[in-house]
């Protein structure tokens, strides 16, 4: 036996004769979700605009790209802020790692750009 499905408002498949107001709330959470996506990605952009700097920075004055007594008080201020936020902390240190390691990989490359042809670091 197969069911019949419609698509709603952004496409999603709904199946024939659901509820017209389960469609509708459907929809307008899916939009909050999209909307709430677009903003997650612009203030990554943003982040990285600034990591990027703090890359250039470090890569100028012959620091580490990476530095853990930072990173691990920033997992814990983001393991406090989820769990005032009702979301899972291990969730938010996993996002934050991942975050992280992109993070120390751009300064990585930042560092090597840096490094003049003759081995040397830029003056």
């Amino acid at each position: 036996m197969t069911t019949s499905h419609t698509s709603d408002t952004n496409g999603a498949a709904v199946p024939d004769g659901q509820d017209e107001n389960v469609r509708a709330e459907l929809s307008r959470l899916r939009e909050s979700i999209d909307n709430i996506d677009a903003a997650v990605v612009h203030m990554l952009a943003e982040r990285f605009k600034c990591t990027q700097q703090v890359g250039h920075l470090k890569a100028n004055h012959h620091l580490p790209p990476a530095d853990p007594a930072r990173e691990a008080r920033q997992i814990a201020r983001l393991r406090e802020l989820a769990e005032n936020a009702r979301l899972d902390p291990a969730f938010a240190e996993k996002l934050l790692n991942f975050i992280i390691a992109e993070v120390i990989r751009h300064h990585e490359q930042i560092a090597d750009v840096a490094v003049t042809s003759d081995g040397s670091p830029p003056a």
